[in-house]
């Protein structure tokens, strides 16, 4: 029996008349479509937004993808991949109703230390980074030491102090150098580059050095008291090489100094300090 004609608008935004008959199942009519639908039950819940579900969607993908990368990982790394039962509601644990072949969920909220999947990946050899450090730290000491060579001086004065005589004749014999006096440990330089030929006792020296330049020079320095270096060694301009004495045939603390060209020649070693910066100062007794 027909009790009535009702207008509504439904969930999806559309106005319909429907009639209500007792005994009897109720259709909808559209006028915008021209057709019959079954009506919809008062209490289901209307279907989610399309872009709701895209969303859904994703997070699932998403949270399959970390899950698979976690499980690969652990398995490069020849680790077993932890199960961990969860019990909740009564329900059979996580790892029961995952599906063959799928890879396990570490909880990592119950085990907060587990270093499994927050660990990273270590090199296969770790020693290739201490080569590179090595050889990073040999060209920085490589650096340094080149312009530390641009920076120093060629020749040098060989020692500090007072000039107290020169080259020439000299009781009666000739005095091959020149002396500088000052107290005796006062530090003695190589004048310039060579290797040492001598170091240590010598006639009427008492001890002595002598270095023979990569020129071919030698230089002198006698009455030393310590001698710092070693036959054979190598030395630079500036080096100490050893420290003024006051032996051998000596009338007090001071540092004789000779020049021999060629290895051979004696001369006055004045100018030839002079030609490379070097000077003495005035000649006092």
């Amino acid at each position: 029996m027909r009790q009535g004609r009702d207008h509504e608008v439904d969930s999806w935004g559309q106005s319909s008349w429907h009639e209500e008959s007792s005994g009897t199942q109720s259709f909808s009519y559209y006028p915008d479509t021209g057709t019959s639908r079954r009506r919809r039950g008062a209490h289901r819940p209307p279907p989610p937004p399309h872009s709701l579900r895209g969303r859904v969607v994703a997070f699932a993908v998403a949270a399959g993808a970390f899950v698979s990368a976690g499980h690969t990982l652990l398995q490069e790394r020849g680790q077993s991949v932890p199960t961990v039962e969860y019990e909740a509601m009564g329900q059979a644990s996580a790892a029961d109703q995952l599906p063959a072949g799928a890879p396990a969920v570490t909880d990592t909220s119950a085990t907060p230390d587990t270093p499994e999947l927050l660990d990273t990946v270590r090199p296969s050899d770790p020693t290739q980074f201490s080569e590179l450090l090595d050889s990073g730290a040999r060209y920085a000491q490589e650096l340094v030491a080149e312009e530390a060579a641009k920076l120093r001086p060629l020749f040098t004065k060989f020692t500090s102090g007072t000039f107290t005589s020169g080259y020439g004749a000299r009781w009666g014999t000739l005095h091959p150098g020149v002396d500088v006096a000052a107290p005796i440990g006062t530090p003695i330089y190589a004048v310039e580059d060579g290797t040492v030929i001598d170091a240590g006792p010598a006639s009427g020296f008492g001890m002595w050095v002598r270095v023979r330049g990569d020129d071919g020079t030698i230089t002198v320095y006698g009455h030393i008291n310590t001698a710092l270096v070693t036959v054979g060694q190598y030395v630079t301009a500036g080096d100490e090489i050893a420290t003024v004495g006051n032996r051998g045939e000596s009338t007090g603390p001071h540092c004789h100094f000779e020049v021999w060209l060629n290895g051979t020649d004696r001369i006055d070693p004045i100018p030839w300090l002079a030609t490379r910066g070097i000077s003495l100062g005035p000649e006092r007794d």
